[in-house]
């Protein structure tokens, strides 16, 4: 009996390349929140190992449902989230000044986060079904706007800005890659632009509005405004190359470092383990970010397709906007660094997203087969 034969069919052919660089993320993420508390594993480590492999757990078993299974539960998916949403407004809880979640007895969840996978599926699921020559058409925009145009009003009535970029970024993704003519995305852009006044007078709270004008000059206000992204410069730069070692960043453990287990987690881990710890978890998430993309590229029916691209990039904008926020090239919004940062509504989309991957490129391997 060969070791291949001694392993069940299901274990064998789990996609193992990229459960080991999720595995490297999430403990890489958690020995870093151990460090942030002083080298405790509460308030935030143990939490976020039990979540990491409770949902991976999950994403696994996400994984054996056909894709076609979650294009037929996309709309009432959406009907359960927009009714979260309405609740959310009426009863939630406000935490980081918005009004984004809300408690269900032991569980605290932010509803708004899920409604970015649902919205990928229900954008893919529209452009799966459109005729070619309807693509250039008018009737390719409107539907998917007017499925957009609730959730994202709601999600601003919060306010939430952070979770309402990535929500439009990667249902922008997924209307690019159905092949929507440039005009449509240039003609948005400029609309967009010409919105971004009204949007920063009437849309955005005070302490928004400050982010906003000091992300590029934080030094202007380092006590104030600018402190968040002065302190995280700081945490970098003093990191070095090989970084001050484990449990011995200064920045987060004397508290100058805000919300180092959650936003502002990259610093953090960049003061103790300097430019080969940021180079390493940057290159485990370019190999995730690759392996999703291969899994878009190879999948059959544009459904499929858009659907594995559409969660990618979910996932990397998640990425990217952490990054440029904490090197001050962006505003803080509050997005957190995917299964990095400590939380569990992200972590849970996230893990969403990766469920719906496997099971196309599980779809993918079982036609290679044929």
């Amino acid at each position: 009996m060969t070791t291949v034969s001694m392993v069940p069919r299901n274990v064998a052919h789990l996609p193992w390349k990229l459960l080991f660089i999720v595995l490297a993320i999430g403990l890489f993420g958690g020995m870093c929140l151990f460090s942030a508390a002083g080298g405790s594993l509460m308030p935030w480590a143990l939490p976020h190992f039990v979540r990491f492999f409770a949902l991976l757990c999950m994403a696994l078993g996400m994984s054996f449902v056909r894709p076609e299974t979650y294009r037929e539960l996309s709309w009432p998916a959406y009907g359960f989230v927009i009714l979260l949403l309405v609740v959310t407004l009426l009863i939630g809880t406000i935490g980081g000044g918005a009004k984004s979640w809300l408690e269900l007895g032991v569980i605290r969840i932010q509803p708004s986060e899920l409604m970015k996978p649902v919205s990928i599926l229900l954008l893919a699921g529209f452009y799966g079904s459109l005729p070619p020559g309807e693509i250039r058409r008018f009737s390719a925009i409107w539907p998917p706007f007017a499925m957009l145009v609730i959730p994202v009003g709601l999600i601003i009535l919060q306010p939430d800005l952070g979770t309402t970029l990535l929500l439009l970024f990667a249902a922008i993704t997924v209307m690019f890659l159905a092949g929507l003519p440039l005009w449509y995305f240039i003609g948005g852009g400029l609309a967009v632009a010409a919105a971004i006044p009204l949007a920063y007078n009437l849309l955005m709270l005070p302490h928004q509005q400050k982010r906003v004008l000091i992300f590029l000059t934080p030094e202007q206000d380092p006590l104030g405004a600018g402190y968040h992204i002065t302190q995280s410069k700081i945490a970098i730069g003093s990191g070095g190359i090989f970084g001050k070692g484990f449990l011995n960043g200064t920045q987060s453990h004397l508290h100058y470092l805000p919300e180092q287990h959650t936003d502002f987690i990259f610093p953090a881990m960049a003061e103790e383990w300097g430019l080969v710890g940021g180079l390493f978890l940057i290159g485990c998430f370019y190999l995730l970010f690759r392996w999703g993309m291969n899994v878009a590229a190879e999948a059959k029916g544009r459904f499929n397709r858009l659907t594995a691209a559409g969660m990618t990039m979910t996932i990397f904008f998640y990425f990217a906007i952490n990054l440029l926020m904490v090197v001050g090239l962006a505003p803080v919004v509050g997005i957190p660094l995917p299964l990095f940062s400590y939380g569990g509504s992200a972590m849970l989309t996230v893990m969403i997203c990766l469920g719906i991957l496997m099971s196309i490129d599980r779809e993918n391997r079982r036609n290679r087969r044929r």
